[in-house]
């Protein structure tokens, strides 16, 4: 009996120790995406009014992709893919009831034909470069057809 008793008792370290080990690798996850969450939308937020061109990555202008490309590398060390579509291609999937900030959101005709991107910033709102500039908006704007939406990771 006092065998089973002292098993029970290393076995219940074991799980409690886990738990602790595992909630402790999630804060720190956690609070390092908000880190880099932070980080990165300085960089986009110092660039609000900057230009529109077509092609463009940077620094005074951008394109959509070149935007979103140009703003994760300045403020986490993280390439993304050149093209909305290779960026909605290359990242694991979010439904919108899980979109958080920092995560990419695309638009277009279907999954096969995203033609823009922008970074979600919370509240329902992005910050992307479109014909108007960079500029801060809705997410479902009348003017846009949300198509998904990806998290960006750095693995």
């Amino acid at each position: 009996m006092k065998k089973v008793v002292k098993t029970i008792a290393a076995l219940a370290l074991l799980v409690v120790g886990f738990f602790a080990l595992t909630m402790s690798t999630s804060t720190t996850a956690s609070a390092a995406s908000n880190k880099s969450y932070n980080q990165v939308y300085k960089v986009a937020k110092s660039h609000l009014g900057a230009r529109y061109v077509y092609g463009a990555t940077g620094t005074s202008a951008f394109d959509c992709s070149g935007f979103t490309s140009y703003i994760y590398k300045k403020g986490a060390q993280t390439t993304l893919p050149r093209t909305a579509q290779a960026q909605y291609n290359h990242y694991k999937h979010v439904s919108y009831k899980h979109i958080k900030k920092g995560d990419l959101v695309f638009f277009g005709w279907s999954k096969g034909s995203i033609s823009h991107v922008g970074m979600y910033i919370g509240k329902g709102k992005m910050i992307d470069a479109q014909n108007r500039g960079v500029v801060r908006e809705a997410v479902h704007a009348p003017w846009w057809h949300a198509v998904g939406y990806a998290r960006v990771t750095t693995d």
